[in-house]
């Protein structure tokens, strides 16, 4: 593989519609409605789960405010990295990046356990083919890694087509649902007393789960065809998207199954509840489709946090945050070296797995109970510490400089969405053994975030040294690629 190490990644590639497509395919649609949604239902017992992602719909929004700004200033691979290193210090930047690493890492490595496993149940249902979960995780992990090191523009048209027959099947789906509607068009779900109750904590940390990945926007900033406006505008088009898309979904989950029955149907039949449903209303063929299309919805979302990871490790290294070696690029203007240390880091810990799971008493779900639980419930618990953060960072970075945003950009929002994004935090941390599958506390339920914090808390001391050691590295922190 023929690299540079320029620090330069491919211009002008990317337009709003690519980048749209980029960010929800990191939240895998057909993934959270079959499969998100049926298990906050079951695991919440609460009607009003639609309601849940238009709150955090609104929430993100207002985040986005100040967040999309910032990315006006600062074209950095390495987005909540860079923003809290230029909004809060270098120092914080370096822990956050760090956070961000593992974060994102936990999230996408684990996705392979859901992916290895769904791959598996269908060769063994339609062909009848026994393959062990962790070869069809291996797959996964090719097509991933070969993408990665692709131009980002193939990458981008790989999950579109995804994305689009994922909304697709998802759309048919909620059609059938409410033409069947066994209780009536009700709309009990998106009553505010049906989410605010007992639980409300664990059904808000189980939405967000679905907006992992907006950040990908500014991730692009260098990439994209107008730094100025593409990542701002995709940014929000994608919460507003997977917001409101998500909340008719599961409202039409809701009265497909009746307001009286959805939460026990689902607790019945958990992911395979949109499928049961759909039986006997649509052609076989369709069904089948929609499970090939549930398993590259996954395989979409490996893809989008796969690029991500190594455009933080890029990012990190052409700063001096991690060796400069990482930010070797390739002719396809790829970032090769982030792509192959994550691809490397996530079969480690896919071996690891797969030698723990052998002989394990939970049998083929092992996968997803383990690896897909622990870490991208991990994943997501790192991610909403950093937008938490960045919150923060975006009134520090324009309270100190020259500006010309309003005091609702630069303030208000920002502020705002900290406090929100604090209140949700609470509740991940509150929640957290629910999110794990404990049913009674145990080391896990402390270990697994310690896993984030810990590293991120260790990297920031090291930043504060850094700047007495080498102050020319500390002053570049965060600083990105010139602003066009």
């Amino acid at each position: 593989m023929d690299t540079k190490t320029n620090g330069a990644l491919g211009r002008r590639r990317i337009g709003i519609p690519a980048l749209v497509c980029m960010i929800i395919a990191a939240s895998a649609p057909l993934t959270v409605v079959g499969g998100g949604v049926t298990s906050n239902y079951a695991v919440t017992g609460l009607l009003g789960i639609p309601l849940s992602f238009v709150v955090l719909g609104v929430v993100l929004l207002v985040f986005a405010v100040g967040y999309t700004a910032m990315s006006r200033h600062i074209h950095n691979a390495g987005a909540f990295y860079a923003y809290i290193a230029q909004g809060l210090g270098a120092w914080a930047g370096i822990g956050a990046a760090w956070v961000a690493l593992i974060a994102y890492n936990a999230l996408q490595i684990g996705i392979y356990g859901m992916f290895g496993f769904v791959l598996s149940s269908f060769a063994a249902a339609s062909l009848g083919v026994a393959i062990p979960w962790w070869a069809t995780a291996l797959a996964g992990w090719v097509v991933v890694g070969l993408l990665g090191i692709n131009k980002v523009d193939l990458s981008a048209k790989v999950l579109g087509i995804i994305v689009a027959l994922e909304f697709l099947v998802v759309i048919v789906y909620d059609v059938v649902a409410v033409g069947a509607a066994p209780e009536g068009v009700t709309f009990g779900s998106l009553e505010p007393g049906s989410l605010f109750a007992a639980g409300v904590g664990a059904a808000l940390v189980f939405s967000i789960a679905a907006f992992m990945g907006f950040e990908s926007g500014a991730i692009y900033n260098e990439e994209v065809k107008d730094p100025k406006n593409t990542a701002r505008r995709a940014t929000l088009i994608a919460i507003v998207i997977i917001s409101l898309f998500y909340a008719f979904s599961a409202w039409a989950m809701a009265v497909g199954e009746g307001d009286s029955q959805v939460v026990a149907r689902s607790v019945e039949f958990g992911p395979d509840l949109m499928f049961v449903f759909l039986e006997g209303r649509v052609a076989g063929w369709f069904i089948v489709l929609g499970n090939l299309l549930f398993i590259t919805s996954v395989l979409a979302a490996l893809i989008a946090f796969h690029n991500v990871i190594a455009r933080y490790i890029f990012a990190m290294g052409r700063e001096g945050a991690l060796p400069r070696a990482l930010a070797a690029t390739n002719r396809a203007q790829a970032p090769v070296a982030g792509s192959l240390v994550q691809s490397v880091f996530a079969l480690v810990v896919l071996v690891i797995f797969a030698i723990a799971g052998a002989g394990h008493a939970t049998g083929e779900l092992f996968p997803v109970l383990t690896l897909f639980t622990w870490l991208t419930n991990t994943g997501a618990f790192g991610l909403v510490l950093l937008m938490l953060l960045t919150s923060f960072a975006v009134f520090g970075f324009f309270r100190r400089r020259e500006h010309t945003e309003n005091a609702w950009v630069a303030s208000i929002a920002p502020l705002l969405a900290g406090g929100a994004l604090l209140v949700l935090f609470g509740l991940i941390i509150a929640n957290f053994g629910v999110l794990i599958g404990l049913e009674e506390a145990g080391v896990l339920a402390w270990l697994l975030p310690a896993v984030v914090i810990v590293p991120g808390i260790a990297a920031s001391l090291w930043g504060r040294s850094l700047r007495a050691r080498r102050p020319d590295v500390y002053a570049g922190i965060g600083a990105g690629a010139p602003v066009d």
